[in-house]
């Protein structure tokens, strides 16, 4: 069984019949070199919440497997960046709650700290030794609650504020942790304080205003740049409602001083437009709801591959985001996670959104510039990129249901082309001369080097 559901995971299957389809229509692709827009940062997940427990309890084989998902440039998705939770709950609670490296109380506010290290912080630390084996340098660590001892409310979870007493000691705190992930080999290169701040949950959850938010960002920002971390805020639940959080640190000119990415998640409200700073912007975190696993391309469900490459698509073209990170990586049972994992089977699945996420992940590398990019064809919608190396990307979701040609493409030396879709995971596809079909209900990647 085992066996079986990996071939299912990682089978990629050429077209069948190479020639062009006598039906599809002839369209015009515009690249504008000239006009360049936001720099990227990468594209990742999250790891928070413990969900790295679950792969290291599969066989080494599928914990490689699952890496070279993630991580690989020709096997899977080459992601580039993780996000990792920093926990607020006491040592010894059970799975899906965070550990804190303080989890109690040392005394008061101004106490000298007890801090705790295990080494492992719930296996993010393996995890993050792991992707940098692949090159991924960026490590964006965040806070969803600061312990409960720290807030208005006594609990790490539902909400609550913290306690204006415990400021300095909790920008302390979570310039210790990456103090300890140093300590391991590793940098944390962004450090954020808040997970949705505008939304209480029944999980680790803690509340700022954006008022709240930006006059925080000016205790944390000091130790933090003296430590050589990015400060990352607000993650708000909505990237509209994300734009209050940054025109308020945009307001102030001492907060926006210190932070230097501004961010939002697409639960609320997805990006259709840029939020208010010439900072680079993440979309931090999104997956698609739900109570089932779907590991279809395009069934209509918003679960599918389909939903999460336009979703995807619209973040980096509408939004102007530098980054894109989806919730989650991995998960178990009926996840809308890229992978659900099956600890007592020793199995996992691999579902269409990973390859959604791939088409543009593996090529659109960090450092790459937005340029223009226009399409004839209304259900095209088109996105292009230039690495640093040189290269362009041209990334082509057509949402329409018929085939079109694109017959002029333009570039320095080789060019490559590359289809998603139901049977097909990042696979090759023929170029007829500077001619290329572009499938319906696809992402096409042409890469130009």
């Amino acid at each position: 069984m085992r066996k079986h559901v990996l071939a299912a995971a990682l089978l990629v299957v050429p077209l069948v019949g190479q020639a062009q389809p006598a039906a599809a229509s002839t369209v015009t692709i515009t690249v504008d070199n000239s006009a360049k827009y936001q720099k990227i940062d990468g594209f990742g997940v999250s790891t928070a919440f413990r969900r790295n427990e679950l792969i290291k309890a599969l066989p080494e084989d599928e914990q490689r497997e699952i890496l070279d998902l993630w991580f690989s440039r020709t096997k899977g998705a080459g992601l580039s960046m993780l996000r990792l939770g920093i926990g607020a709950r006491p040592t010894g609670s059970p799975y899906d709650q965070m550990e804190s490296i303080q989890p109690e109380d040392p005394g008061g506010p101004t106490a000298p700290p007890k801090y705790v290290w295990n080494g492992d912080d719930n296996s993010q630390v393996w995890m993050v030794k792991e992707a940098k084996k692949y090159g991924v340098t960026r490590f964006y660590a965040d806070a969803w609650s600061a312990p409960g001892y720290m807030k208005d409310n006594g609990d790490a979870r539902n909400g609550g504020k913290l306690l204006p007493e415990w400021q300095q000691a909790y920008a302390n705190y979570l310039v210790q942790y990456a103090k300890f992930y140093k300590q391991e080999g590793i940098k944390i290169t962004d450090l954020g304080f808040t997970n949705e701040p505008d939304w209480t949950a029944g999980y680790e959850s803690m509340r700022f205003t954006p008022e709240e938010a930006a006059q925080f960002v000016k205790v944390l920002g000091p130790v933090a740049t003296a430590a050589g971390v990015n400060v990352v805020c607000c993650d708000s639940f909505g990237w509209d409602q994300a734009k209050a959080y940054t025109q308020a640190i945009e307001a102030d000119p001492e907060a926006r001083r210190w932070v230097t990415v501004h961010t939002g998640h697409s639960y609320a409200s997805p990006p259709t437009s840029p939020l208010p700073t010439d900072r680079n912007t993440w979309m931090s975190e999104w997956g698609p709801g739900g109570n089932t696993w779907d590991g279809n391309w395009d069934d209509g469900s918003g679960q599918d591959g389909m939903t999460v490459a336009q979703a995807v698509n619209d973040a980096l073209t509408l939004g102007d985001a530098s980054a894109y990170i989806f919730w989650l990586g991995a998960s178990s049972g009926s996840t809308r996670a890229l992978i659900s994992i099956d600890t007592t089977a020793k199995t996992y699945r691999v579902s269409k959104r990973l390859w959604a996420m791939a088409a543009y992940s593996r090529f659109i590398r960090p450092g790459a510039v937005r340029l223009g990019a226009t399409a004839s064809d209304p259900n095209l919608k088109v996105s292009a990129f230039r690495n640093s190396d040189g290269s362009r990307v041209i990334e082509i979701l057509n949402t329409g249901t018929s085939s079109a040609t694109w017959d002029k493409i333009k570039g320095h030396g080789r060019a490559e082309a590359y289809v998603t879709d139901e049977n097909n995971a990042v696979a090759s596809i023929p170029l007829h001369g500077k001619s290329v079909t572009i499938a319906p209900r696809a992402v096409t990647t042409i890469v130009l080097r």
